[in-house]
């Protein structure tokens, strides 16, 4: 299990275009793996950056009104859904 000294920041460019999701209300496809090294995908709506113990993280709701959290140094990919841009690349 990772802690939060093996927490590597993302580039900024990336940072700053998960804001941009978060303001216009872009649904994203999340690719992620857990803490266990668990791969996820997932379409959700984010709402939130947040730091913690010098990590930081996306708060993103599911379709089922529940609250998610990935650090961002897990994030393998995201993608917004019926948008034609590409974040992570």
């Amino acid at each position: 299990m990772a802690d939060q000294d093996d927490y590597r920041p993302i580039d900024c460019h990336r940072y700053s275009q998960l804001e941009v999701a978060i303001l216009r209300r872009w649904r994203l496809r999340l690719c992620w793996q857990d803490e266990h090294g668990d791969a996820h995908v997932e379409v959700v709506e984010p709402f939130d950056l947040r730091t913690a113990n010098h990590e930081e993280f996306l708060l993103a709701r599911r379709d089922n009104g529940e609250t998610l959290r990935v650090r961002l140094d897990r994030l393998r990919n995201v993608e917004p859904v019926g948008e034609a841009v590409d974040l992570w690349d």
